[in-house]
């Protein structure tokens, strides 16, 4: 269904990151679907090539599928080189799961200095290398996808709630800064989403009998409804909560001091204000 009104506002490109399969994919189909050219941005290339070839048969517009590790020193070097010659519209920035959910401490720091980069400085990068134009143009739209690990403390979530609380707090200080230029930023926070990543991150903690599982997640949102939201509130930023469930765990966390909201997520694992995967998966 193409929609000429978010062509001329969000495109006539989008870039995705954390394209490969998960929330990210199902974005970029939604945008594509929409008639917005897509860059599909991740580390597995003969994933995003399918993906890509997928999406360019589905609805007839040009999907770049470029092979990227974000946590690398480099990597907004290749965003760059690979964009130069595109009008980016709309950047959603879907990278930055944590497959490990393990004790802070029981890791090395290298690993937990990767996902900051991941997580916070390379969409700080983009948003200054892509907002620019936007902001010149007087149109476009930026989505960081945050998590409801960033909205308090909780063991096994050390460094990947840390850098989500950053987000959420960047993309609203962004959006106070640019919304008067017709530029749109929106931190989308989800809670416990039905994802491939989910699924696998699930099985190996034995949750599952395996990532095949056809076993439904109690409270888990769809991609499809994930993906939704994002779009329905891309324009009314800064800040979107996901599902009625997190909605209503953000309001509860509000009501009680932050020293006893910690208290409650140790009780808890860390794991009732999901994250994206009751540990943390993002895509």
């Amino acid at each position: 269904m193409r929609d000429t009104a978010f062509q001329e506002r969000y495109g006539p490109w989008a870039v995705v990151a954390g394209a490969s399969e998960g929330v990210g994919e199902g974005f970029a189909r939604a945008v594509a679907e929409r008639g917005v050219n897509v860059v599909l941005l991740a580390r597995r290339q003969n994933v995003l090539e399918e993906v890509a070839a997928s999406i360019s048969a589905d609805s007839g517009v040009e999907a770049r599928p470029v092979a990227i590790d974000l946590a690398t020193r480099d990597a907004m070097d290749r965003v760059v080189e690979a964009t130069a010659d595109l009008d980016v519209g709309l950047t959603m920035y879907c990278a930055g799961a944590d497959p490990n959910y393990t004790y802070f401490l029981d890791q090395p720091a290298d690993t937990a200095k990767a996902m900051v980069h991941r997580n916070c400085v390379v969409p700080l990068e983009m948003c200054h290398h892509f907002v620019p134009p936007m902001r010149a143009r007087g149109k476009g739209g930026i989505i960081l996808v945050g998590s409801g690990a960033g909205l308090i403390g909780a063991p096994y979530m050390v460094t990947y709630g840390a850098t989500k609380a950053f987000d959420m707090v960047f993309a609203e200080s962004l959006w106070a800064e640019v919304q008067n230029d017709g530029v749109d930023v929106l931190c989308l926070v989800l809670a416990l989403t039905d994802t491939p990543a989910v699924r696998r991150l699930l099985a190996r903690r034995g949750k599952l009998a395996g990532p095949d599982d056809p076993t439904p997640l109690e409270g888990a949102v769809s991609v499809q409804q994930t993906v939704a939201e994002a779009l329905e509130q891309l324009a009314n930023g800064p800040t979107w909560f996901v599902g009625d469930m997190l909605r209503d765990g953000a309001q509860q966390l509000g009501s009680v001091s932050r020293n006893d909201a910690v208290k409650v997520m140790i009780q808890l694992g860390g794991e009732t204000m999901g994250t994206e995967a009751t540990p943390a998966v993002t895509s």
